[in-house]
């Protein structure tokens, strides 16, 4: 009847009926129907509409999918066209995502996604980021349920690290002493334990690299002083610096990820008190603050220092003069960063507690042992805060109606991936599971799932933009409220109770994460202003604010805003930080920064640092404040700038568009 279709290109091809039938014929057994002799028969209904209808001229592959609808419809086939509609929505769902695909891939080739301000746009990097576009398209359309992908579609919440779904987990608390001790095999062979402090940094970098290599998160030694200790004996100071100054070296140039990136790498110190620990945190403090070859500010490895009263708050703890020294140093570095082992939160564990760059904080555990060692987070999802509070239109009930839900959903998402995750082997991840990096991973064989491991891990539900959703709701945010900030605090409160009940309700390790948004600020926020307009003080710039953050361009002093910020970092154990920003390095205030780290220690902080604008010239080595496109003494126009992005350093060109909108709105804060 029929020698000719188009195809949705442009190409014409040779029609062929028995297409029309199989489709029908598909539809029917997906609601009970058997009978083929009934598809054929529809099948010459539709075939007489057609003739009818285009009397000879071609037609389309979409004319002859309206086509059967219409039939299945008119000849009251009700349930096999319902069938048929959602099969041909799930279809062009999976054309329009090889589409997007193909679009992705055009742009990386020009240039890599700015998504991650720490991956270059090397070859290696383009590849690698091809590689992820496939893989998101593939988990939305093949793996994750329905419901669940197009959450992550519409922007109800997002998917992190959606590229990695099925294949390997997020950060781990690396346990350095035992590698170090007794020796490991990173795949080329056995490397036996380091007699020299140079031999242990060495390894020690080549462990960050290889969990990295496993990983798509973040690497972390919560004890590194501790550590390190046992291989500084008898040692000089001098080789102690070599050594520490090469390891810093090696963690800026050292790459993972197929040469894509260098390991985000997180080193916890401060409160080993032996001689051969003070050696340790010393060394690597004022190796750090010397900075690279040139003097280059150092992006990794990102400086945990450890603040406890009785080791090194105060004067006469036997710390106190190492504290001293890295406050110095992040007064001119940006790193380290400070956690607070007295908080509230903290102190039940004394100072055992972990930190990494991204905020990422593992302690409690419902199915094993309380500690931060061989565990990490396994996935995060973060929910769209501001979307639930516009779409309430300042109906409380209504909001915590709808974030209820969300939660819910956000919960249960995690949890798919925990399924997926747990039938991974050991043998799919060598060197972390393989090496017994994990928690009871050394249990294991290659070929068993690694279920037994991930239990100890995190599932966190992580939120943004609560300054957005304050101002939705009450027409403030809570640097400007009084009344918003106990709103605020209510809602985060709410959060964290009902992330509680979900691991009773899975008996896993849920938790409630200040999310690190980096691309998804800018995600969430075009997705926003295009479906509900420009909302002033809600969706009138190009991102949400990080998590419980005051809003970077709201004039507030330091201690109102530390204040303010406080009371969030009890109810986020999966992670939180706070800074203060200062105009320039506080290089000559070193009283005020040591005030003010007090200060977020007696208003129960977890974790914190201080921000400042770096910049190093390239062409004459020019350290300090560049407020000029080109260098005031060579006058080049190759300037380094390092700011902090989402907890780790960066540098400025590598910051996406909604990250760099953020970056120039940011006042410093008086004290």
């Amino acid at each position: 009847m029929f020698n000719k279709i188009k195809k949705r290109d442009g190409r014409e091809v040779p029609f062929d009926e028995t297409k029309i039938t199989e489709a029908i014929f598909k539809a029917a057994k997906a609601v009970g129907g058997v009978d083929k002799q009934l598809a054929m028969e529809l099948t010459i209904e539709v075939l007489r509409y057609l003739k009818q209808r285009y009397n000879g001229s071609i037609f389309g592959v979409e004319d002859v999918q309206d086509a059967v609808e219409k039939v299945l419809i008119e000849k009251g086939h009700a349930k096999t066209a319902k069938a048929y509609i959602l099969y041909r929505d799930k279809r062009t769902r999976m054309r329009e995502a090889k589409s997007e695909l193909m679009d992705a891939v055009a742009e990386i080739l020009v240039e890599t996604s700015r998504e991650n301000a720490n991956v270059s746009n090397s070859p290696s990097a383009k590849m690698l980021q091809i590689a992820s576009a496939a893989s998101k398209a593939y988990y939305l359309n093949r793996l994750i349920p329905e419901h669940l992908a197009q959450a992550h579609i519409r922007g109800d919440y997002h998917i992190h690290d959606l590229d990695f779904y099925g294949k390997t987990l997020t950060c781990i608390q690396i346990p350095l002493g035992r590698l170090l001790a007794n020796g490991f095999n990173n795949g080329h062979g056995y490397i036996r334990p380091p007699k020299r402090p140079s031999s242990a940094t060495a390894l020690a970098a080549i462990i960050l690299q290889s969990s990295q290599n496993d990983m798509h998160g973040g690497q972390s030694f919560a004890f590194f002083d501790r550590d390190m200790a046992p291989f500084m004996a008898n040692s000089s100071e001098d080789e102690v610096y070599q050594a520490m100054e090469a390891l810093i070296y090696n963690l800026n140039s050292m790459h993972s990820r197929a040469g894509a990136q260098v390991p985000f790498s997180s080193i916890n110190i401060g409160t080993d008190t032996t001689p051969a620990g003070r050696m340790v945190i010393k060394n690597l403090l004022l190796a750090y603050e010397k900075g690279l070859g040139r003097g280059e500010n150092p992006i990794f490895p990102n400086i945990i220092f450890r603040v406890k009263e009785g080791v090194n708050l105060n004067p006469g703890d036997p710390n106190y003069d190492l504290f001293r020294l890295a406050i110095r140093v992040a007064a001119q570095r940006l790193n380290p960063t400070f956690s607070f082992m007295d908080s509230s939160f903290n102190k039940p564990y004394g100072d055992q507690v972990g930190y990494m760059g991204c905020r990422t904080r593992v302690m409690a555990n419902r199915r094993g042992p309380e500690v931060t060692e061989g565990r990490g987070n396994l996935s995060f999802t973060t929910i769209n805060l501001p979307r639930l509070a516009i779409k309430a239109e300042r109906n409380l009930m209504k909001f915590y109606q709808n974030l209820s839900e969300m939660l819910d959903l956000a919960c249960e998402q995690l949890y798919h991936r925990y399924q997926v995750q747990a039938k991974l082997k050991v043998k799919d991840m060598p060197f972390l599971m393989g090496q017994g990096l994990y928690l009871d991973s050394d249990k294991l064989s290659p070929g068993d799932t690694i279920e037994e491991a991930i239990k100890h891990g995190t599932l966190s539900v992580g939120f943004i933009g609560l300054a957005e959703t304050l101002v939705a709701l009450t027409g403030y945010h809570h640097g400007q409220s009084e009344e918003a900030q106990a709103l605020g605090e209510e809602i985060v409160a709410f959060m964290r109770n009902k992330v509680d009940k979900a691991a009773e309700r899975y008996n896993l390790n849920y938790t409630l994460l200040a999310t690190p948004a980096e691309g998804l600020s800018g995600r969430f926020i075009k997705m926003d202003r295009r479906e509900y307009g420009l909302i002033p003080g809600v969706t009138d710039k190009e991102y949400y604010t990080n998590s419980f953050h005051i809003p970077v361009n709201f004039s507030i002093s330091a201690y109102d805003k530390i204040r303010l910020e406080g009371v969030y970092h009890k109810y986020t154990n999966a992670g939180h930080i706070s800074y203060v920003e200062f105009s320039a390095p506080p290089v000559n205030n070193l009283s005020a920064v040591e005030d003010i780290i007090r200060f977020m220690r007696e208003c129960d902080f977890g974790y914190a640092g201080i921000n400042f604008p770096v910049d190093f010239c390239d062409g004459c080595g020019y350290l300090g404040v560049i407020n000029t496109d080109e260098c005031p003494f060579c006058g080049t126009s190759a300037i380094r700038r390092v700011r902090r992005i989402t907890g780790y350093l960066s540098t400025v060109d590598r910051f996406n568009d909604a990250k760099l909108s953020e970056l120039s709105q940011r006042v410093a804060h008086s004290r």
